[in-house]
Formats: C-alpha cells, sequence, structure tokens
C-alpha cells in the first residue's frame, strides 16, 4: 500500500467516526514524517538499515574500561549499557551455547580501538 491509499485509509476511518480530528492529524503526520524513512536518499544510503551501519561504524573498543580487549566496555558505552552486564553475557553464550569466544574475538579482530585525545607535535 503506497502512502496515497494509506492517506485515503485513515480518512474513510475519520468520516466514518473511527478516528477523531485529533487521532487523523496525528496519523496522517506520523504516516508522512516517515516517508523519507521509506526512500533511500542518494546522501543517507540505505534508508533505515544505514543508521545500523553508522551505529556500528561508531563502535569503538575502550582503552580505559578493558580486562581483555575493550570489546565490553566499547559495547558498554555504544549501548549505555554497563560493561560487566556485557561481560556476563558472553561468558553465559560461551557456557552455553559456546559461541561466545568466537563472538568476542571477532569483535576484538574488527572493532578499532578508541581514539585518545592525543595530538601528534610536529618537531
Amino acid at each position: 500500500m503506497n502512502v496515497s491509499e494509506e492517506i485515503k485509509r485513515l480518512h474513510e476511518l475519520h468520516l466514518a467516526g473511527a478516528l477523531s480530528d485529533a487521532e487523523f492529524a496525528q496519523a496522517k503526520a506520523k504516516l508522512l514524517s516517515n516517508i523519507n524513512l521509506d526512500k533511500p536518499d542518494s546522501t543517507s544510503g540505505a534508508g533505515p538499515s544505514n543508521d545500523l551501519v553508522q551505529e556500528f561504524n561508531r563502535l569503538r573498543r575502550s582503552r580505559t574500561d578493558r580486562w581483555l580487549g575493550g570489546v565490553c566496555g566499547g559495547l558498554g558505552r555504544a549501548s549505555g549499557m554497563e560493561a560487566w552486564i556485557w561481560r556476563l553475557v558472553f561468558v553465559l553464550f560461551t557456557l552455553t551455547f559456546g559461541f561466545g569466544v568466537v563472538i568476542y574475538l571477532l569483535l576484538w579482530i574488527f572493532v578499532p580501538d578508541e581514539e585518545i585525545g592525543i595530538t601528534k607535535h610536529e618537531y
């Protein structure tokens, strides 16, 4: 169903009394605001999936909150959860399913270290 058909359906529901004026206006505004999310644009890439890619590209291993490689510290900073929770998740996945170590190692290899605010001085 395209946008015009959805707006038409909302209008029919509004005329039938299923939606109040405020509900109709809110639903229409929400529908129209989601149009840009559905269509990929030349500057942003692939739409909603681009957000996930951007978040993954911002992921960095922590240099300050680390036990081994800083993966859990980086995941904690990126997700807003405590790093010990991520450590517990990796231990539980290792003990129950056996692949927690593999995921940790892959993240350790492919996720870069965070940059410390050190600037190079030219002499």
